[in-house]
């Protein structure tokens, strides 16, 4: 079995890295926004769909940049495998979603959604000196950090 994600790199000024920051079933991820393909959905529909929901952001979606060509055992779901694909994104409007300056800065609004759901999440901009294979948690997503920081010089 498979699990398909897909995630936007949306950079900002100065090359700053959007990431969010999620709380699920009581452990902590810093991750790419995005998240799992649906059925009848394409990748790039996807990436648009998740945006809006988690962001309410439009996006336009750029470049392919990787596909995981590694074996990735979900870490939810032990018995499916995770293949992850990334795209640049860029944004059609101004952000209106709260973004923070320290990672895992969640409101009362946010926390809420936790105790109703068991997870909930934050986005916030890391700078790109500061960026780096460390700052994001999944395994895959550090793959792609590693060809961010290679693509665009450290």
């Amino acid at each position: 079995m498979y699990t398909v994600r897909v995630y936007g790199i949306l950079l900002g000024e100065n090359r700053k890295v959007l990431v969010s920051d999620e709380f699920i079933r009581g452990n902590y991820y810093t991750k790419f926004p995005g998240g799992g393909l649906e059925f009848g959905e394409g990748t790039r529909d996807c990436l648009k769909r998740e945006f809006k929901e988690e962001m309410d952001l439009e996006i336009k979606v750029g470049e392919h940049i990787y596909t995981t060509d590694f074996f990735q055992r979900s870490a939810f779901r032990p018995d499916q495998q995770i293949i992850s694909i990334y795209y640049f994104a860029e944004a059609l409007e101004p952000i209106r979603a709260p973004l923070r300056n320290t990672p895992f800065a969640f409101d009362e609004r946010e926390l809420k959604i936790y105790e109703e759901k068991g997870e909930t999440e934050t986005f916030r901009f890391i700078g790109w000196d500061q960026f780096s294979e460390e700052s994001v948690t999944l395994p895959i997503d550090k793959v792609l950090a590693g060809i961010l920081k290679a693509r665009f010089g450290k």
